[in-house]
């Protein structure tokens, strides 16, 4: 390496490394702090998301799905790099600013590392976690990827997409949260396949969610593939075989938190819209309200939002509908991230009104208090009851 030379994003290694034996926690409890000041992307519409650069690595290549990944994007028109190795240069920068505009409008097509195949619990979402890909082009501002994403955001996709969705067999009747919970046991053994990624924001440049919503739609065993989105691209989903075994949930929350701190996603109205005309494909869907904040007024904020799930809903023949309810929380480290991405942001972060939560693990996250949370709870039970009656609760954090 030059003196001029930057050094390179090992793509090689996921963008969010597990800790053992700590299993992912959706609360985002694991946080690193770093220095990121200044990195605030402007807002924007939602659209299809154009990366500026495709790289693939030679053993992508060599799997038959990233050969059709690369050959969707070179049909879209977007030129793809091959590399020759594993490293990926010309993403870091002169400013952190620079580096992180850069990474963030990278996509990589590699393959997963080894430790994916080993899969990790998703309490109190799913038995296991199966990722697909890690990285989002959306900019929330409370991204509970921020605590623990390492090195530049580069968006990587999986090419050994066939033997990732293979090994899923040997975890059937295994986990935790479905497998063997009389509540949910019906759900059969679940896979969450969106915990460091929007497929939504990635499907249409591979094709991998649909694959796998194909392989669950033939796959005769009690199983669900399960995930989340914020995003209404749904067309390619509406005719396909799925069997009833994908459940497709929208992340919703009442318009002032939409409007303020989600850009560059779909539009509420749109998300809707979205899980509609899923729900009439014959998809069971759910809505993952999150994360609910008791904002001035919000009685009223939330109330609309049930309200417009319910117009969205009211007509479909058969629904199965679930929601998972999150209040927002925040680390020391998740903090110190979104400050530095969104540093005139109006997310409060304010550590003197909420109350300290430790996990088992010796980490700590900032929580509402116990009575705001009794007092926020109460009124989604109530609420979701009287104004959604079909819709099941999974669980409140």
């Amino acid at each position: 390496m030059t003196s001029t030379e930057r050094p390179g994003v090992d793509l090689s290694q996921p963008l969010a490394p597990d800790v053992e034996p700590q299993p992912h926690s959706a609360s985002g409890e694991a946080a690193v702090e770093r220095d990121l000041s200044e990195l605030a992307p402007p807002a924007r519409s939602a659209r299809r998301w154009t990366p500026k650069r495709v790289v693939v690595t030679p053993a992508a290549l060599d799997e038959p799905h990233g050969q059709r990944i690369v050959a969707r994007v070179e049909a879209l028109g977007i030129e793809v790099e091959r590399l020759t190795a594993n490293r990926l240069t010309g993403v870091r920068g002169e400013t952190d600013r620079e580096t992180y505009a850069r990474a963030k409008s990278t996509l990589a097509v590699v393959v997963s590392p080894p430790s994916k195949r080993r899969l990790q619990p998703i309490s109190p979402s799913a038995d296991w976690r199966v990722d697909l890909a890690e990285g989002c082009p959306a900019h929330c501002q409370y991204c509970y990827l921020a605590g623990s994403l390492s090195g530049p955001p580069v968006t990587r996709v999986y090419a050994d997409l066939d033997g990732i969705l293979a090994n899923l067999t040997s975890y059937v009747g295994t986990g935790e949260v479905t497998s063997r919970s009389a509540a949910r046991s019906h759900e059969g053994t679940t896979f969450e396949a969106s915990c460091y990624s929007d497929p939504l924001a990635l499907d249409h440049l591979t094709g991998s969610w649909q694959r796998a919503v194909e392989h669950f739609g033939a796959w005769d065993a009690p199983v669900q593939l399960r995930w989340t989105t914020k995003f209404a691209d749904v067309d390619p989903f509406l005719a396909m075989e799925h069997g009833g075994r994908t459940r497709v949930r929208f992340s919703v929350n009442c318009l002032p938190v939409t409007r303020r701190w989600e850009g560059g996603t779909s539009t509420l109205e749109q998300r809707l819209e979205a899980v509609r005309r899923l729900a009439l494909a014959g998809y069971p869907v759910g809505l993952t309200i999150a994360p609910i904040m008791p904002l001035e007024d919000w009685r009223e904020h939330y109330g609309e939002l049930l309200d417009l799930v319910a117009r969205a809903l009211d007509d479909v023949p058969g629904l199965d509908l679930t929601a998972e309810l999150i209040t927002h929380r925040f680390t020391a480290g998740s903090k110190e991230v979104l400050t530095g991405w969104y540093p005139r942001t109006t997310l409060e972060m304010d550590e003197a009104r909420r109350s300290v939560k430790r996990g088992k693990f010796g980490t700590t996250k900032h929580v509402y208090p116990r009575e705001v949370m009794a007092e926020l709870r109460g009124w989604f039970t109530t609420e979701l009851a009287e104004r959604l009656p079909a819709c099941r609760v999974l669980y409140w954090t």
